[in-house]
């Protein structure tokens, strides 16, 4: 019994040692790379004004030039990056090709620098995966291994493009199954998510962080926290208006009989008659309408309107969807800031910083079905005072957005109603939910009864009518 114990300890012991190194040593090497990626593109925006015209002038040629880099060297950077390597995660056991790094990069910056509705933190895990794969098959991992490795690629990448190393661990551990949590990856990801936090902050990468001390609230406010939760309701909806608009658009343009660079230059071009018509705002990034809407300045109201995080959706769908390079967590965060903005301005004005916090993360839950990792991130980048209003609003609106999700290869491990039959283990793309046998009977019987009663009313208003 001794000897068992000593032996089950042991094995213990190396295994935890050899996964402290590996993931320290890999969250190191892709907080440097992705500091790269971070400060090329830092340069390129501020390169703009080098420009003798409006940088979005730019956007049809760049979605031409980003679609021949994908096309040409690596098809499977297509897209928004971390979708991508969800699917080389449950399909090819991490494996992914090494030319996606430097293609992801670049066609990422081309598309960002003219000003594409996209984000940074895709290719910031798309690229943290693809150098862990590669230094898997360098040192001839297994593929248990290659996959762990690879999955702490996307932890480490998302910590280091948003500066939360222990959001950055859950969401890698949370995202690719819908209802579970990889705990046997758990301890290599908050490794390497630390030590490409720390890599990146060491390079010289700046955060960041928003102060909302102030929202405390010490005795329980009832009618605040039933404004969260009507807001969180909201939020679900917002989600799946997102996630509709974005598969719907990449659909609708993919069955679209033209060349696909002529595609491509289409849709650069409608983005650009949108811009000029709706302003600068919903192109590129969008940092500053988020500082804007989470932290704005008194002297200077932010210039968000109700309608501005359902413009931001028609820019990011149209982005992507016309073959733009990004990610599509910096527009989420985007669209989740302003819904919120637009939500506290109408319903709770003295609250409108706290309510865009929330859709901040709110939006992000429910898009990508991560919860847990989205509380979290309210905490790391809000502050604790916060967490118990964002816990409430990311759970309800990641139920209310249904089996739906921005990355169609996430696989279901659990349905979020009882009333619902919905067949577990497949990927949310081929997700269908239905009804329940036993619910449909009791719609069945309440029809029934409905029906039943309408005749008996129908039937004494007769009488009535005879008897007069």
């Amino acid at each position: 019994m001794i000897r068992k114990h000593i032996t089950e300890q042991t094995a213990i012991f190396f295994s935890v040692t050899k996964w402290v190194f590996l993931s320290s040593v890999v969250g190191i090497t892709i907080g440097a790379v992705v500091t790269l990626f971070l400060n090329i593109l830092k340069y390129s925006e501020v390169s703009r004004s080098l420009l003798p015209f409006d940088f979005y002038y730019l956007l049809p040629l760049a979605l031409v030039l980003t679609v021949w880099l994908v096309n040409t060297f690596a098809p499977s950077a297509e897209g928004h990056g971390t979708e991508k390597v969800i699917a080389a995660v449950h399909k090819q056991d991490g494996k992914i090709d090494i030319s996606v790094i430097p293609v992801k990069l670049l066609a990422t910056v081309i598309s960002i620098f003219a000003g594409a509705s996209v984000g940074k933190e895709g290719p910031g895990a798309q690229i943290g995966a693809g150098v862990a794969s590669a230094l898997s098959e360098l040192f001839r991992f297994s593929k248990q291994d290659r996959k762990k490795l690879v999955i702490c690629g996307i932890s480490a990448g998302f910590a280091t493009v948003f500066g939360t190393p222990v959001a950055g661990a859950i969401f890698g551990v949370e995202v690719l199954i819908i209802g579970v949590i990889l705990y046997d990856v758990l301890l290599p990801s908050f490794i390497a998510g630390f030590a490409a936090f720390t890599t990146a902050q060491f390079l010289g990468i700046e955060y960041t962080y928003y102060n909302l001390h102030f929202y405390q609230n010490i005795s329980l406010d009832m009618v605040l926290i039933a404004k969260v939760i009507l807001a969180a309701l909201f939020f679900g909806f917002v989600s799946d208006l997102v996630i509709t608009s974005v598969t719907l658009t990449a659909k609708a343009i993919k069955s679209i009989k033209f060349n696909v660079y002529i595609k491509a230059f289409g849709g650069g071009l409608l983005i650009v008659v949108l811009t000029l018509i709706f302003g600068e705002n919903y192109i590129g990034l969008g940092l500053d309408v988020i500082s804007n809407a989470i932290n704005p300045d008194p002297f200077y109201p932010a210039d968000i309107h109700w309608y501005t995080f359902l413009l931001k959706t028609v820019f990011t769908s149209l982005s992507l969807g016309s073959g733009g390079s990004g990610g599509i967590i910096t527009p989420i965060f985007y669209i989740g800031a302003t819904s919120g903005y637009s939500f506290g301005t109408l319903f709770s004005p003295e609250h409108v910083v706290l309510f865009s916090a929330l859709g901040f993360v709110s939006v992000l839950s429910a898009t990508t079905n991560t919860p847990i990792a989205s509380t979290i991130m309210a905490v790391e980048l809000f502050g604790i005072d916060i967490a118990h209003y964002a816990a409430l609003g990311a759970v309800i609106s990641f139920l209310i957005s249904g089996h739906r999700s921005i990355f169609s290869s996430q696989i279901l491990a659990m349905k979020k109603s009882e009333m619902l039959s919905v067949k577990i283990g497949e990927e949310v793309e081929n997700i269908t939910a239905d009804l329940e046998d036993t619910e449909k009977s009791k719609l069945d019987r309440l029809k029934d009864r409905l029906h039943i009663k309408r005749e008996n009313l129908k039937s004494r208003r007769r009488s009535k009518k005879e008897d007069k």
